[in-house]
């Protein structure tokens, strides 16, 4: 149940906030009051109509508790407060979720890394389908999807493929992909037309500000090294691949691209991600083990969701959902619904927490 007071504290500040904007603030204030304006203006609105159908109710409860009202107008009356009645609980339920405790990394922009797992060359082509589904994913939301490495292993699959996605709060809608992936399908080289399991691991980090983590200078080792492509050959004459060590967490990042300027520019990137998202996991207690609470160790056992090709269907099992929807969702297009889903199980769990 909603409680006056706490409704009332958002009308109120929601109000102040507008007055302080409609005064002309400068600089970082007017930032800072835009931003609180933009987050507070949904549940404002529906805080008001809200308030607006409660006092169309109680007009009506009065109507109705007049002995001498006109027979035909009480009967509109109950037909109204029926209505009403239905829309009242419908902006609670709204404004509940709306007041739910917000996701501070929810608007960051995200690290996304893809490798294989157990399951040899299938698990590899099967890293390269789910990296090219969020890929057409990121595109259909008009987010930026930018390849910073992608280590090829034939036809068309990837050991290991990482992305930079940037654009409109991707980190609330992809949070939910961590995890183990698994497969079922006749490969193409399966002669039999055996059905093989196969697994690749997803993990999305959220970007993290320099002023998010204290990375101290003493704390990290970068190596430059000659990059080198398939089969050990040169790709290039220069030492441009950088290899980053964190000594005190034990994380160590290599990338291998054209430029050392950007190599160590992408190391820093995901060193800082990787750091934030330790310690983002360390306050909410969900691991113990550096980065294993997000990917599992990559065997099939561990997973999140299967895709079961000879039934074209794919099941989430945190949330108990299956979808006969498989092309579509490797096309990216079929992708909301799963992601809507869990996002809805998560504020149901958040919802029941909070009733406690």
């Amino acid at each position: 149940m909603l409680k006056a007071e706490k409704l009332d504290q958002v009308l109120n500040r929601f109000n102040a906030v507008q007055a302080e904007l409609a005064s002309g603030p400068e600089g970082d204030a007017f930032v800072q009051l835009s931003k609180e304006y933009a987050e507070l203006s949904p549940v404002a609105g529906k805080v008001q109509a809200l308030r607006d159908a409660e006092e169309e109710r109680a007009g009506l409860e009065e109507m109705l508790a007049d002995p001498d009202a006109d027979k035909e107008m009480t009967a509109l009356a109950r037909d109204e407060m029926d209505v009403l009645a239905q829309a009242i609980e419908a902006l609670e339920d709204e404004i509940q979720i709306l007041l739910l405790p917000k996701d501070a990394a929810d608007e960051r922009n995200v690290i996304l890394e893809v490798r294989a797992g157990t399951g040899g060359d299938e698990a590899a082509i099967f890293a390269g389908d789910l990296f090219r589904m969020y890929q057409r994913y990121a595109e259909s939301k008009g987010w930026k999807f930018e390849v910073v490495e992608a280590t090829e292993s034939g036809h068309g699959g990837f050991r290991e493929a990482v992305a930079n996605i940037s654009g409109k709060g991707p980190y609330a809608m992809l949070k939910f992909e961590s995890g183990v992936h698994r497969v079922q399908r006749v490969p193409e080289t399966e002669s039999q037309g055996r059905i093989h399991t196969s697994a690749a691991t997803v993990a999305v980090l959220p970007e993290a500000e320099e002023v998010d983590v204290d990375i101290r200078q003493e704390d990290i080792r970068i190596d430059t090294m000659r990059a080198s492509g398939a089969g050990g050959q040169h790709v290039n004459t220069t030492d441009s691949a950088v290899r980053l060590t964190h000594m005190p967490s034990g994380i160590v990042i290599v990338r291998a691209e054209k430029s050392q300027h950007q190599n160590r520019a992408q190391v820093m990137k995901e060193l800082r991600a990787r750091l934030y998202e330790l310690e983002r996991d360390k306050l909410a207690n969900e691991r113990s083990e550096e980065r294993r609470g997000q990917v599992g160790s990559g065997d099939r056992s561990e997973r999140i969701r299967t895709y079961n090709y000879p039934q074209g269907r794919v099941s989430d099992h945190r949330i108990n959902l299956t979808l006969y929807k498989l092309q579509q969702i490797m096309a990216g297009e079929g992708l909301d619904e799963i992601i809507a889903a869990l996002i809805t199980d998560h504020q149901t769990a958040l919802l029941a927490s909070d009733d406690e």
